[in-house]
């Protein structure tokens, strides 16, 4: 069975795999086009007015998958991963994997967001986090790709503009996604996808 077949099986059953989420690898790409585009086959209708923003996270560590993440979040009385998407990079998950989050997949609200419009965030905003620590070292090349890719298609389709796309230090007092995190880069790759 391909990766693209796998994947619509698993879609057009309506079951997710651990975590209440799924993960697209970016050799889909390769076999059907734009890998990303399956995001938008929720097990609850995305309503595009919900959605004003993203916000992009580290998870500090140089290794996670969003089993460790989700653990960590549950050691912080969270019920679950906090984020609408995680990115690997290759240690922990494959690097440029895209971990669809049960968050997204049920179109709840976040539990990423710090500072004093947390809340607002949270419900409003799309939390993405790419595994790492860009406070220690660069992200890869195809890790970051893939974010931008990611970006621009929840960007295009639910008419995100480009001064919506935020960082976590953007809105609150912290760092992430970190001083090595590619900030040029990532909006040059995105402003070519959009």
């Amino acid at each position: 069975m391909s990766a693209v077949t796998g994947l619509l099986f698993l879609l057009g059953q309506g079951k997710a795999p651990s975590l209440g989420g799924l993960t697209l690898s970016p050799m889909v790409a390769v076999a059907g086009g734009s890998s990303v585009e399956s995001i938008f086959r929720t097990r609850t209708e995305v309503e595009p007015q919900r959605w004003d923003a993203i916000v992009i996270h580290h998870s500090a560590s140089p290794f996670g998958s969003p089993k460790s993440i989700e653990e960590e979040h549950r050691r912080g009385n969270l019920l679950g991963l906090g984020y609408h998407f995680v990115i690997g990079n290759g240690s922990g998950m494959g690097e440029g994997d895209i971990h669809v989050g049960y968050r997204w997949l049920d179109q709840l609200a976040g539990a990423h967001a710090i500072g004093p419009d947390a809340e607002m965030y949270n419900r409003r905003a799309i939390g993405i986090c790419v595994v790492g620590d860009g406070n220690r070292r660069a992200f890869p090349d195809l890790q970051v790709r893939r974010l931008a890719q990611l970006v621009a298609a929840l960007s295009r389709e639910l008419n995100i503009p480009p001064d919506r796309i935020l960082l976590q230090k953007d809105i609150a007092e912290s760092s992430s996604p970190g001083r090595y995190f590619p900030e040029a880069a990532f909006r040059q790759y995105l402003e070519g996808m959009r």
